[in-house]
């Protein structure tokens, strides 16, 4: 059995909070790069260009890449050789994020209540997943979620007979309706079966993937390839001003699911689909 004391936690936590909202992952600064190449339109040019350049100021200057620093999803994965000590798991990833965001000078966006809407002045609480697996570590994955993509997000309950047909359409009529809210170039994280939660999991999980990186199913691997070429032929483009590059990649992650059902999750992201990753 391992020992963990949960300051290290927070600690992790409070440093992850300004690492994702200040720093563009290099991956995504990369497929900016080559979407720089590629793009037709000259405005997208344009506008893909100052990105590069607004996630380089942001990187030198210590300030957030976007206004909207997101509300925190954490994803905790647990080994169960692994125990914490000195105080309670969930109350040192709070800490950790009302530190993060008052340390970096991050927007503070969550309201404590959805209809009464009270901000809770420190961005807490973050929404927490927690999965138990072999050994003795705990691997963090942190996402601040800007909620202009996030509400242009969806999930469908399809019939089986619906099939892949079905999930082109909800994925394209999705993406399209997003249009420029969702601040494009964006990644579409979609998740496949399981129950209604489970898919609304797996499509966020997608998202945390390097852009671009296909699936190990090779029906799978298709799909996403598929759905990348269609939506970049909608032309809604950089920021939803035209052009090619509407989205940087579409990546799908699946789970077995009932003979009664397909759910299907489009999780939108932004430009930035801020995240990061650590081991303890």
């Amino acid at each position: 059995m391992r020992s963990i004391h949960v300051e290290e936690i927070t600690q992790v936590i409070q440093e992850m909070c300004v690492e994702t909202n200040y720093y563009l992952d290099p991956h995504i600064k990369k497929a900016f790069y080559q979407s720089v190449k590629r793009e037709e339109s000259p405005l997208g040019k344009e506008i893909l260009t100052s990105l590069i350049e607004n996630a380089d100021i942001a990187a030198n200057y210590q300030i957030p890449i976007c206004q909207d620093t997101g509300m925190v999803v954490v994803f905790c994965e647990i080994g169960q050789e692994v125990h914490f000590t000195g105080g309670y798991l969930e109350k040192a990833i709070h800490k950790g994020v009302r530190q993060g965001y008052a340390e970096g000078y991050l927007r503070k966006s969550v309201v404590s209540d959805p209809i009464l809407r009270k901000n809770t002045q420190d961005n807490t609480p973050a929404v927490i997943h927690y999965q138990i697996i072999p050994g003795d570590q705990v691997h963090i994955t942190l996402s601040p979620k800007g909620f202009g993509s996030e509400n242009m997000s969806n999930i469908y309950m399809l019939a089986p007979s619906e099939g892949i047909a079905g999930i082109k359409k909800v994925v394209i009529q999705t993406v399209e309706k997003a249009g420029a809210n969702a601040c494009p170039p964006m990644i579409v994280g979609v998740g496949l079966g399981g129950t209604f939660e489970k898919a609304a999991i797996l499509s966020k999980k997608a998202l945390l993937r390097s852009v671009g990186t296909k699936s190990s199913l090779p029906h799978i691997a298709a799909l996403e390839e598929e759905l990348l070429n269609t939506i970049n032929q909608l032309g809604i483009g950089p920021q939803g001003l035209g052009g090619i590059t509407t989205a940087l990649g579409v990546h799908i992650e699946t789970y077995p699911t009932h003979i009664a059902g397909l759910p299907v999750a489009i999780n939108m992201s932004c430009h930035v689909t801020r995240h990061a990753k650590r081991t303890l």
